[in-house]
């Protein structure tokens, strides 16, 4: 489904958008995202999680790990049975995680290994040729079933990168159908991390894939820094919920994709607002205010100057390229501290009255110093600021006049 398009950049702002030409997406919200502390999913909530993402045009849903327990193998058996995209299963390089992959009946199995010395050292308590065996082992069992095989180098950015390639043209010897590059650690910049995918994808035929976490707040950025360097796909969570600090989210880089580089995703954007709320929901996760998309001050105005420009043109200080409308959100004027007469007289015409200029500075007085109180101005707040100004409403108006 395609969304409605915002206004299209300035000419000579920022007006150049040919740097990709397609960008898949593959959910990691019922996988990664439940791996955020305090996190479980339910059967239910995952059922209901996965079958919004199908309906959207999700390209991949990572339903789980079907090997952790009965009740993770069930919810993945079913969402592989119930959706229409393709759905993922999680598996180490260990032969009944792959077993139990295939036996969920996912479309494709993503298999990984750490290729980094201080986690083969220290985690797997192994030796580079293990792992390089290991890898290629698990991608071969998975490729002669014919089931689509995705396999991941773990903490690709700290590995030797000498080693890093032996890793990646073993499994596509193999037949690997997919190569994912995790940024396990979230160490990597836009800039490096293009380097790196340029350079993996000069040694493998099988089609890139990338996983970046926002330790340092760089996750979506990376993630689109890999697609501009040529990956086909990314791995995002909805909300950045995820490991430690979270992944590339969801929704910003489906909204960048299609709004700063104006390119299709394929994805029913106007559901990201609701798919949002129910993953805030069933996480326990709470969504800050500021969160980019999705947050509840993302299309909200209070400063006088932003208010009294977005009543006139809502492009005048919103993107423009993106609207509240194209993701299901709505645009909000809020009062407080930094309300201006715009936003106020605004207001008070929604609510019935009919102020005078004086009227609604005297309004905007009161709504400045409540606001400055750090309290939340309602909207029964606003009438009695203005019953108190003597602000006649319409109706009474009309009485006077019959």
């Amino acid at each position: 489904m395609t969304p409605v398009r915002g206004v299209e950049f300035f000419q000579g702002t920022l007006d150049s958008t040919d740097e990709i030409e397609s960008a898949r997406v593959f959910d990691t919200t019922l996988r990664d995202g439940e791996q955020s502390p305090g996190t479980s999913f339910s059967y239910d909530d995952k059922r209901q999680i996965a079958s919004i993402l199908d309906d959207m045009g999700t390209h991949v849903i990572e339903a789980g790990f079907p090997v952790n327990s009965d009740a993770e193998f069930e919810a993945v058996r079913d969402i592989a049975s119930s959706t229409s995209t393709t759905t993922c299963g999680l598996a180490r390089v260990v032969d009944k995680d792959i077993d139990a992959a295939l036996d969920s009946g996912v479309e494709m199995v993503h298999t990984f290994v750490s290729t980094s010395d201080v986690q083969i050292e220290d985690s797997m308590h192994a030796t580079r040729d293990e792992v390089v065996q290991r890898a290629v082992e698990s991608v071969e069992r998975v490729v002669e079933t014919g089931t689509t095989c995705m396999f991941s180098p773990m903490d690709a950015t700290r590995t030797d990168e000498g080693f890093l390639i032996d890793v990646i043209e073993a499994v596509s010897e193999a037949g690997v159908d997919w190569i994912n590059i995790p940024d396990t650690c979230g160490v990597a910049t836009p800039t490096r991390f293009k380097a790196m995918i340029e350079k993996v994808r000069a040694h493998t035929d099988a089609r890139i894939d990338v996983h970046t976490h926002d330790d340092f707040g760089l996750a979506t950025a990376n993630a689109l820094a890999g697609i501009e360097a040529g990956a086909d796909q990314a791995q995002v969570s909805v909300n950045s919920i995820g490991e430690r600090a979270g992944n590339a989210a969801y929704e910003e880089f489906v909204m960048a994709v299609e709004s700063l580089y104006q390119t299709e995703t394929g994805i029913d954007t106007t559901r990201i607002a609701e798919l949002s709320n129910v993953v805030e929901e069933k996480s326990g996760m709470e969504t800050p205010g500021n969160k980019p998309v999705v947050g509840a001050n993302a299309f909200s105005h209070e400063s006088g100057i932003h208010a009294a420009g977005v009543i006139e043109n809502s492009d005048t200080f919103e993107p423009g390229v993106m609207t509240p409308e194209m993701v299901g959100a709505e645009r909000r004027l809020v009062m407080g501290k930094h309300t201006g007469t715009h936003s106020v007289r605004e207001r008070l015409h929604e609510l019935g009255f009919s102020p005078t200029d004086e009227q609604v500075r005297a309004v905007t007085r009161r709504v400045k110093d409540y606001g400055a109180e750090k309290r939340q101005i309602t909207v029964d707040d606003l009438e009695r600021f203005a019953e108190e100004a003597d602000v006649e409403r319409q109706g009474d108006q009309e009485e006077v006049r019959v």
